[in-house]
């Protein structure tokens, strides 16, 4: 027999920007997260024809299914886009992203679609905008950028101006209200701001004054304390949601009913979007969802394993914010899901319908893998996150 050589799509004395980007950039994060977005627009055809009887409206059963393929398309190509992006590129994008976003929160209690009582929707024809979705991706690369001025020591107040913009997007968010991206941001944010240099006493101040702020939103939001109450007591409180979904996942077993043959997934709702993992389990079983579960750790650690080894500061602190922000957001899906935390409303990274979570999830991962890229200086032997300044005394 004859032996056949491998001939890779681009060689590596193509100077051509494609060429460049394909030796560059992690191929096995890329790899993994189009996996993912694969496993979303699959698992909409298992969703979509139980979701749809919510709606008398829409006669097409795969009405999701087909409007899912088309925000995985419009996700993955905001991915790659933004993966051809030089760290000055991927300021620029997060920045734009950022402001568009604090613009159009800021308008929403005018013009937004309110939704169980919540208006964090814009309506553009057929289709809704959630601006909250772009801020989270924003504001972390403009915190990693801020602090990474900080620490220059040049005059510039990168802290103040990073903890102004978070402010101003909190405060949006909270009038919507959005309780559950407000979390996950600020968590998000405090890592990054951790992970910028801050010495342990203020880590310990921040922790305080967050859990004073969750204590601050159980009185200041009725909805918060019901889902809450009906997270510790059960038993007095109308949990449908959450048992049908808890049923689902039981009734998946070890490799699940088989394609198609889910029961009750008829019965949970916003199946399609929040609870998108009930189903997987359902007809797929523990396989699947360790599998998921598989490529969301993969995608963080080998993330933040590269981003640790990155010599700017700006570069490392941003990409480690994207992958955790990428990372933290899967984990309380999938925990809302298991009942182990109280619901959220918040999606599964890439798997989840929406066009805004899918849009700016493929933003989010196309600037951490932009900032990973192999660049000449980027990478250095030995260079780990304690040798790099302080950026406060």
């Amino acid at each position: 027999m004859t032996a056949h050589n491998y001939t890779p799509a681009f060689s590596r004395n193509d100077q051509s920007p494609i060429a460049k980007w394909f030796w560059t950039i992690d191929r096995g994060l890329l790899a993994a997260a189009l996996t993912l977005v694969g496993l979303g627009v699959a698992l909409s055809f298992a969703s979509s024809p139980a979701a749809i009887l919510a709606d008398e409206s829409i006669s097409d059963p795969f009405h999701y299914s087909w409007r899912m393929i088309v925000w995985a398309s419009g996700g993955t190509a905001a991915m790659l886009l933004a993966s051809l992006l030089s760290p000055r590129g991927v300021r620029r994008i997060a920045l734009l992203a950022l402001l568009g976003a604090i613009v159009v929160m800021a308008a929403l209690p005018f013009i937004g679609n309110e939704v169980k009582g919540a208006a964090r929707w814009v309506n553009l024809g057929p289709f809704s905008l959630q601006p909250s979705e772009f801020a989270k991706p924003g504001l972390i690369v403009f915190a990693a950028w801020m602090f990474s001025e900080a620490q220059k020591g040049q005059g510039v107040p990168g802290v103040s101006i990073a903890f102004a913009a978070w402010a101003l997007c909190v405060g949006l968010m909270l009038i919507q209200p959005d309780i559950g991206q407000t979390l996950l941001i600020t968590t998000t944010f405090m890592a990054v701001f951790f992970m910028a240099g801050v010495p342990l006493k203020w880590v310990a101040a921040l922790a305080a004054a967050g859990a004073g702020g969750v204590v601050g939103l159980y009185f200041a939001f009725s909805h918060m304390r019901d889902r809450l109450s009906r997270f510790f007591s059960p038993e007095t409180a109308d949990t449908h949601q959450i048992d049908r979904a808890s049923e689902a996942i039981r009734a998946g077993g070890l490799v699940g009913r088989g394609v198609g043959e889910g029961v009750m997934k008829r019965h949970v709702p916003d199946l399609h979007t929040d609870f998108i993992y009930s189903v997987g389990a359902e007809e797929f079983g523990l396989v699947l969802s360790l599998l998921m579960i598989g490529l969301y750790a993969f995608i963080v650690v080998r993330g933040m394993r590269r981003a640790m080894k990155l010599t700017d500061p700006f570069e490392q602190t941003g990409a480690a914010g994207l992958f955790m922000l990428i990372g933290l957001q899967a984990c309380i899906n999938i925990a809302v899901n298991l009942n182990l935390i109280p619901t959220k409303g918040m999606t599964l990274p890439f798997i989840s319908y929406g066009g805004s979570s899918m849009l700016a999830m493929g933003l989010t991962m196309g600037l951490a893998l932009a900032l990973t890229r192999r660049r000449p200086g980027a990478y250095e032997p030995g260079t780990s996150l304690p040798d790099r300044g302080r950026i406060l005394p």
